[in-house]
């Protein structure tokens, strides 16, 4: 059975990028919730979550928090108090002005060695998820050299699906980092992937349009079995898009 092509929905600006996510985050959130009483999401770092999160943090009533477990497609490997933990900023931005309880939240242990961590994190989703767990929202991002969560150039990312969570085997920009493998984000009821910025513009358009090399540009493993991903873009990062990819 083929895969649907991923859609494309292109929107005016950094500003109109965030209400999309947040609105999407809340559309997922209401079918999940109506659907099968729980809404299974994995968060993203990133300066767009975070404006999306900020909105999030003040629709309390859109629909019912407590019924969200939140989860993360990555992390730094640093203390959850650090200023670059993907943990923190969603804490600050989201998790904390919506009241959320711990019990709900299920954050990586970036504090840890990184092979412990990946295998701490990979037990806690089976413990949570079952074995092939399936995540109703994955949210994801797109970084300018082509990685997505900590999915990173130059390793093939693959390497590891089985494990559902793995360590990058070097440091990248810094820190060793922690990440959902292929297999656990594509086996996702919906994966959206928001990126901003002309900066990102040579990346998406090699993502969508050029050749298939994922060890190059690792968002290209991203193909969610229930078809898509969607890509939500600004037009700043659409700019170099040709042909039908590009919807306004």
């Amino acid at each position: 059975m083929s895969r649907a092509a991923p859609e494309v929905v292109v929107v005016a600006d950094e500003a109109a990028l965030a209400r999309a996510v947040a609105d999407r985050f809340t559309d997922a959130a209401r079918e999940a919730i109506a659907a099968r009483g729980t809404f299974v999401v994995a968060l993203a770092g990133g300066s767009t979550p975070k404006a999306a999160y900020a909105l999030l943090a003040g629709e309390a009533g859109a629909f019912d928090w407590n019924a969200v477990r939140f989860f993360f497609g990555d992390e730094r490997c640093v203390p959850p108090g650090d200023d670059s933990s993907n943990f923190k900023m969603a804490s600050e931005t989201m998790l904390v002005p919506l009241g959320i309880p711990a019990v709900n939240i299920f954050r990586m242990r970036g504090e840890d060695d990184p092979q412990a961590g990946a295998a701490a994190y990979r037990s806690v989703l089976r413990t949570q998820l079952g074995d092939a767990p399936v995540f109703d929202y994955v949210m994801l991002g797109l970084g300018p050299d082509g990685h997505t969560a900590s999915l990173v150039p130059g390793t093939d990312p693959r390497d590891g699906d089985e494990l559902l969570v793995k360590s990058t085997a070097a440091p990248y920009n810094g820190t060793y980092r922690l990440t959902l493998t292929p297999r656990a984000i594509n086996a996702a009821r919906r994966v959206e992937i928001a990126t901003a910025g002309e900066a990102k513009a040579q990346a998406l358009a090699a993502a969508l349009e050029g050749a298939y090399d994922p060890v190059r540009l690792p968002v290209q493993i991203v193909a969610p079995l229930a078809g898509g991903p969607t890509w939500l873009v600004d037009r700043a990062a659409a700019e170099n898009l040709r042909g039908t990819a590009r919807l306004h």
